[in-house]
């Protein structure tokens, strides 16, 4: 990718998160993106691994999870517009502590995460647009904590469907109970009364 006119619609989405950046900068950030396809149940992220690429979902959905007691906790899920990555290794320079699967096919747009993170750094509207993103992170990390926290199963289920409502019509039954904290038959008696 070498001009404007190259960026795939969802990088075009994703920066577009109520910062202004310069075409410049778009331009810098798509040439530096390749085309990836998944298929479905593929893992993208494997803990203990230095993946070293960063995944801008274009198409499908994917499920972040660790393992816990040989138990998948699933931790989120990223659509359309969303972005996949490993913390550990962006940030702490450490192979990842979780997985990050394919819930489907996936078509993403990857970046090495040694180059993602010299352009943060190096410009100002990309470092605002990357804090942009993470402030949206952790407000619905937060949100979601809260949530499981306090709330009745039946209606933890309702904030995330409400939330998500994309995650809850394409995700398997077992990965939102996980996710929520609550099991499965649980959440399928709670759907059923819903529906």
């Amino acid at each position: 990718m070498t001009s404007t006119s190259d960026i795939p619609n969802i990088l075009a989405s994703v920066l577009n998160r109520r910062v202004d950046i310069s075409p410049e900068s778009i331009a810098l950030l798509a040439a530096r993106l390749t085309v990836c396809r998944f298929p479905k149940r593929h893992l993208m992220i494997t803990e203990g691994i230095m993946a070293g690429r960063a995944y801008f979902i274009e198409q499908g959905m994917t499920r972040h999870y660790w393992i816990s007691e040989g138990e998948e906790i699933t931790t989120s899920f990223s659509t359309e517009g969303g972005i996949a990555f490993s913390m550990d290794e962006l940030y702490y320079g450490r192979p990842s502590e979780e997985y990050i699967e394919t819930v489907e096919p996936v078509t993403a747009y990857a970046i090495p995460t040694t180059e993602l993170s010299d352009l943060v750094s190096s410009r100002l509207d990309l470092a605002r647009w990357w804090s942009a993103i993470h402030q949206d992170e952790y407000r619905r990390l937060h949100r979601s904590h809260k949530e499981r926290l306090t709330l009745p199963a039946a209606d933890r289920y309702r904030a995330f469907a409400s939330q998500f409502p994309e995650v809850a019509r394409r995700a398997r039954l077992t990965d939102i109970a996980s996710y929520l904290g609550i099991n499965l038959s649980t959440l399928s008696r709670i759907r059923a009364s819903i529906s």
